[in-house]
């Protein structure tokens, strides 16, 4: 099992406080994410990467992955995140620019941005060229903490 957790009740448990984390005051959304956690699990069996398995169910709902040269792709997931919180996250892009802002600099104005609000931008170091992350309360930084490593995923708040 991945992230030192053998039990699959116990695996169940900690992947629903994740998805409650980062689907706050929307339990219907960790739900449906949960669901598509749970078949992901049959699916896969004992072969199961369970931090894969709830990034593919969380995409474009309560997290994000795109390529590491995405910027375009990075803007497009974080406003549909930061829009759970009606947020608007200012990108500060100039019209006129030639070529695409680098999504490091993008990731470090999301995280300020939504530090202002008392929200934590995470970042999850995927170990491929990609960025992926989630955004969760910032007073649920000790509990997400907790449970991302339990479930394996190197995780932080800003940027990894």
């Amino acid at each position: 099992a991945h992230g030192g957790i053998d039990d699959e009740d116990a695996l169940e448990a900690v992947a629903w406080q994740y998805l409650l984390l980062v689907n706050p005051d929307d339990e219907d959304a960790a739900l449906e994410q949960f669901a598509a956690f749970q078949r992901g699990l049959d699916e896969a069996g004992e072969r199961a990467d369970h931090a894969l398995l709830l990034r593919d169910a969380t995409d474009w709902k309560a997290g994000f992955h795109v390529g590491e040269d995405d910027a375009q792709g990075l803007m497009e997931a974080l406003d549909e995140l930061a829009a759970r919180w009606r947020l608007r996250i200012d990108w500060g892009l100039d019209d006129d620019a030639r070529e695409a802002p680098d999504t490091t600099e993008l990731l470090q104005a999301a995280f300020a941005q939504l530090r202002e609000h008392h929200l934590s931008l995470w970042t999850l170091d995927t170990g491929e060229a990609t960025l992926a992350g989630w955004i969760t309360r910032e007073r649920d930084e000790e509990a997400m903490h907790l449970v991302a490593g339990a479930l394996g995923m190197p995780a932080r708040p800003g940027v990894g």
